[in-house]
């Protein structure tokens, strides 16, 4: 597992941040994390190689597909972070968390592929710097890209909606409540 950095930056008796976990089902899961930190951003994570792999997206996720949106790679976190609402302390991100969306994932080309196959093959995407998925969440629905940028830095990926039927023009970061516990 890749949680070496991410356990590096924590203290765990300081901070509720979870440890760990694993999944115990043959879905991929993505969560996107709304963090009222020092800036405002949406932590987009998709569970990958057992862990959740994770992006910064500064001015959040859009359904349409004329925005794109720069999305900054960091640590990875553990699997069980996912569930993960709260206040993260001074020092470790601090801020309010919640659960903006959540839900199941694919390649665009699953084609009824095993979640060990996608993987792999999701791997390979990160490694070339292109992802193109399906998300199946509560707010975000249909195509969705990530891609990595050159001239931005290393971790610099762009995340943008592909055409399809859940396209919109609409805000959807408007739509602030938490899909778990209902609070902004």
């Amino acid at each position: 597992m890749a949680l070496t950095k991410y356990k590096a930056k924590r203290n765990f008796k300081e901070s509720p941040e979870p440890t760990g976990g694993k999944s115990d089902i043959e879905k991929l899961r993505f969560v996107i994390q709304k963090h009222d930190a020092s800036h405002l951003h949406y932590d987009f994570r998709l569970e990958m190689e057992g862990v959740l792999k994770s992006w910064a997206v500064p001015k959040g996720p859009s359904t349409d597909p004329d925005v794109k949106r720069l999305a900054m790679m960091v640590e990875d976190h553990p699997y069980d972070y996912r569930n993960f609402e709260g206040i993260i302390p001074s020092g470790y991100g601090a801020g309010t968390v919640i659960v903006w969306d959540e839900g199941f994932y694919e390649l665009a080309d699953a084609n009824g592929k095993d979640k060990k196959t996608q993987d792999k093959e999701l791997r390979k995407g990160i490694y070339t710097g292109k992802l193109h998925i399906v998300l199946h969440g509560k707010k975000l629905k249909g195509e969705y890209a990530l891609v990595k940028t050159h001239g931005r830095g290393e971790n610099a990926w762009l995340l943008f909606k592909i055409k399809d039927k859940y396209v919109s023009k609409e805000d959807i970061t408007l739509k602030d409540k938490s899909v778990i516990s209902k609070k902004h």
